[in-house]
């Protein structure tokens, strides 16, 4: 949505930036706009004005004014049509062909137009992950299938509701990653994300199917990917044989360059290091990706591991200050150019270390809530097995149950965990399937399982020694 032109909100809440009808109130130049149809034309040799409108996700009377342009520089021809369809083709000229030659060199990017910076300023501000408040009804509704401490969960809705960074730790295989992972599901929205934005002249992909997962409903026709830009219709006014203009229709709810999606969870662990926080350029392919922060606006960033990365805890500290105090990033393109970014999401560092190892009590301060993650008791532990037990089809059995408890747990000092029951019985499970045998959980089975699971350092594998083990 530029200064220009007005937002949609519908009664669900659901943001839809209006359509530019104008090159002018897209936000962007003249320059990118040719630039980015002239290497779509380069790409695919020939386009009609309709297949302009479906890869550059602009509305025909947009297109119609690009295309007048490049007709005008002599940029494109219209070539020889021998279907019966009376549809324009375009294709580049050799003028065009060296303009998009160097248009390519400069950026290798070629796919929807962006949008300009300040609309996603505006955007990331309506869809503010902040804005809805959360209670324990809610926290209770999200996390009714787990089993979890009361106090933790008030905790993270307390956190969510602050706004500030959140510090989890505690030992590893304790539920932290799993359990705020779950966060986005508090908030029951989604929000928009432009397939890309633009500094100036220069384009940073944002969109990343791998973490933006597109809410179908919202696109309208079913047989268009939902990555891709959909509902734009009609005939080309340019081959309208009247000679007036018939500008392409698009679906006039929402700016096709923006994709609703669910609330993006970005989660890094030990392979974080410090380049990954700003633009990464491709010199290859000559393109600029948004950093893992930029591409986490409106959802939750979750730092795991923290302690493990190659970077020091210090340095990724450090990084953070500025945005988590004053809800904003600053990047910097190759060229130089420095500009500001919203940073608005959920800061989540977790870690199986002490926090005072990591940090000093100056900069834990900054950090609002530090949540700790224990050990389990036998009562919320038996939960969580009889859970997993009909989840893998297998009869719960007490007796066998107790076994786990008395003579593998306290008999080897090894402390009751959440991701304990799981591997366990999928461990179980594999060794029945294997056999050839019922899926029924007996104590040798079990205790082979327990053998398989944890490491025994001891010679003689006895089934009661005490063992080592390595939580992770």
């Amino acid at each position: 949505m530029t200064s220009n032109e007005s937002s949609a909100i519908d009664s669900d809440n659901s943001f839809r930036p209006s359509v530019p009808a104008s090159m002018h109130t897209t936000g962007l130049s003249e320059r990118l706009l040719t630039q980015l149809c002239c290497k779509h034309l380069y790409e695919s040799g020939m386009l009609t004005a309709h297949d302009l409108t479906q890869k550059l996700a602009l509305s025909g009377s947009v297109v119609d004014e690009i295309l007048q342009i490049l007709r005008r520089d002599a940029l494109i021809e219209v070539r020889p049509n021998h279907s019966i369809s009376a549809t324009l083709r375009y294709g580049l000229t050799e003028r065009g062909r060296a303009m998009s030659l160097d248009a390519l060199a400069q950026s290798g990017y070629i796919g929807p137009a962006p949008v300009p910076l300040e609309d996603y300023h505006q955007q990331i501000k309506h869809h503010s992950i902040h804005r809805k408040i959360v209670d324990r009804d809610l926290i209770d509704q999200v996390f009714s299938s787990f089993v979890i401490e009361a106090n933790i969960k008030d905790q993270l809705g307390m956190a969510v509701n602050s706004g500030r960074a959140i510090f989890i730790y505690g030992p590893a295989g304790s539920g932290k990653t799993y359990t705020i992972s779950q966060l986005p599901g508090v908030f029951g929205d989604h929000c928009a994300i432009p397939y890309a934005i633009a500094i100036d002249d220069t384009i940073i992909e944002v969109f990343d199917p791998l973490i933006h997962e597109t809410i179908e409903q919202f696109q309208s026709d079913p047989n268009v990917s939902s990555h891709s830009p959909t509902n734009i219709s009609s005939p080309n006014s340019l081959a309208n044989p009247s000679g007036k203009s018939a500008s392409l229709l698009i679906d006039r709810h929402r700016d096709p360059r923006w994709l609703l999606c669910k609330r993006p969870v970005v989660l890094c662990g030990g392979e974080l290091t410090m380049d990954m926080l700003d633009i990464q350029f491709n010199p290859a392919s000559r393109q600029y990706q948004a950093p893992l922060q930029l591409k986490a606006n409106g959802g939750i960033f979750i730092i795991d591991d923290m302690g493990r990365q190659k970077p020091t805890p210090a340095e990724i500290f450090n990084r953070w200050i500025v945005p988590m105090e004053e809800k904003r990033d600053f990047l910097t393109l190759g060229s130089g150019r420095h500009f500001e970014v919203p940073f608005d999401q959920i800061l989540i560092f977790s870690s199986n270390l002490n926090p005072l190892d990591l940090a000093d009590e100056a900069f834990l301060r900054r950090i609002g809530y530090k949540i700790r993650f224990d050990y389990l008791t036998p009562a919320a532990y038996q939960a969580i097995w009889e859970n997993q037990c009909r989840q893998h089809e297998i009869p719960f059995d007490q007796g066998v149950f107790d076994f786990l408890i008395q003579d593998l747990h306290n008999k080897n000092n090894t402390p009751l965990l959440p991701c304990h029951p799981r591997d366990l019985l999928g461990i179980a499970s594999d060794h029945a399937y294997y056999l050839r045998e019922p899926d029924v959980m007996t104590e040798k089975r079990l205790h082979w399982a327990w053998n398989t699971y944890f490491v025994n350092l001891n010679e003689e594998n006895q089934p009661h020694s005490q063992l080592r083990r390595d939580d992770s």
